[in-house]
Order: structure tokens, then sequence, then C-alpha cells
């Protein structure tokens, strides 16, 4: 897609800090100065697809396996002693690029923060919204 800055790094139309290029997945640096730890890794699928809700089983292996592998890096090369895996697919839950992006972001005992969010969400669901899910596969 022309107008998507993630297909334009894909494409090198755009430069990028490269950590790895594979057939359906690839993983980049963020953007210049929006890296919330030493190495935080976008993941992203090759084929634009414009989140997690649209995405097709082989882009969606790809990303995950490659955000396994980002992970273990970041263990092996940064010493990294957690992982953390975020991803929000459409405006409402905060998805600034539309296309599928994974961040990847390590973490160690002395880095200060958390990336749990916080305060849970404030809408009220009227019903038993597990049951309302569990309905949805039967």
């Amino acid at each position: 897609m022309e107008s998507c800055t993630f297909c334009s790094i894909i494409a090198d139309r755009e430069p990028a800090t490269w950590v790895e290029r594979e057939e359906h997945a690839v993983a980049f640096a963020p953007l210049p100065g929006s890296a919330l730890a030493p190495g935080h890794t976008l993941v992203v699928p090759v084929v634009h697809t414009a989140d997690l809700l649209s995405a097709d089983p082989t882009s969606l292996a790809a990303c995950t396996a490659l955000a396994r592998r980002v992970g273990l890096a970041m263990r092996g090369a940064l010493g990294a002693t957690g992982t953390v895996l975020l991803q929000a697919s459409r405006a409402d839950a905060g998805q600034s690029v539309p296309h599928l992006h994974f961040h990847v972001v390590p973490c160690w005992p002395d880095d200060g923060t958390t990336h749990w969010p916080e305060p849970p969400s404030a809408h009220v669901h009227d019903g038993d919204p597990y049951g309302d899910l569990r309905a949805m596969f039967e």
C-alpha cells in the first residue's frame, strides 16, 4: 500500500534499522524517539494487513514466530530477563499505524517500568461477557 509507512519501510522507500528480514515477516527498530526500551523492536507482516482481526493465518504465524525469535535474541544479546509483546488493533485500542505490528519490548529488573494497562477499562457490558464470547464460537 503506497501510503502505509510500514509498507514503505518494507519496500526500502524509507530508511529502517533492520533486525531481521524474512519472507512473510520483518523486524526493525521503531521510529526514532519512540523506543520504549533499548532494543524495542517492531515485528510486521510483509503483506499489508490493517490489524489483527484482518490478518491472514500465514502472516500471523510468521509474525508470532519472529516475535519469539526476537525475544530470544533480546535475552541473548541484551541480557533481557523478560519480554512484553504489545499489539493494538484499530484506533480505539491505540493503533497509530494501520498496518498490523507487534512491539517486542525487552525488560530488566532495574528498568522501573511496566507495560500492563492501568487503570482497567471503565466500559460496562450488560450481561456475561465470557458467555457472550463463548456463544460466538458455537
